[in-house]
């Protein structure tokens, strides 16, 4: 059987020949259906099968099938919503990579924000110390020396230097109250 080229793709079938444009109404729902059950998404299904056609249109001189049509469609209906789920797959972890950096940089700054109130408020708290406890607590925390240490440099016994971090420790704990579940909280997490 000859066919005029009359700018129509004809596809070889069993009976003979098919236009393009009976193909497509003969397989859109049977593939439609298809690419549904793959995508679960009946818009994308359809978007799917038409870009199947789509594509057969565009390159309709450069395709040459030699089996059956419907295998044919139905292959690229199958590979087209393949990629389609892969491409779903890499955009989420995109989304996933792009929030867990939003959060990560949250955190930080919500924890260096905290940690600059809690240096604020420790700074004030300190202030407020009477002198001798104060420096006791310095040379305790700051300059990391022990009691017998600060003992022999400010020329205190060392109960007294004991006696003096107690007390300072528990004017900071009842000052800085507020923030001490925080404070712990941010300094584990560093």
């Amino acid at each position: 059987m000859e066919v005029q080229d009359t700018g129509r793709l004809y596809v070889p079938d069993a009976k003979g020949e098919l236009t393009f444009e009976q193909v497509f109404r003969s397989n859109f729902k049977g593939l439609h259906a298809y690419a549904f059950t793959i995508l679960r998404d009946d818009i994308m299904a359809e978007e799917i099968v038409q870009n199947v056609f789509c594509r057969l249109w565009e390159k309709k001189e450069q395709v040459d099938i030699r089996t059956s049509i419907v295998a044919y469609l139905y292959r690229s209906v199958y590979h087209e919503s393949l990629n389609y789920l892969k491409h779903l797959k890499v955009r989420a972890a995109y989304g996933n990579y792009v929030q867990m950096q939003s959060k990560n940089q949250t955190d930080r700054a919500e924890k260096k924000l905290l940690m600059g109130e809690l240096e604020q408020k420790l700074n004030v708290a300190l202030s407020e110390l009477p002198e001798q406890c104060r420096t006791i607590f310095q040379m305790s925390r700051f300059e990391e020396l022990k009691y017998q240490e600060i003992a022999d440099r400010l020329g205190l016994s060392v109960k007294t230097v004991e006696n003096q971090m107690g007390k300072a420790l528990k004017l900071l704990r009842l000052k800085l109250v507020d923030f001490l579940p925080a404070a712990i909280l941010t300094l584990l997490n560093i």
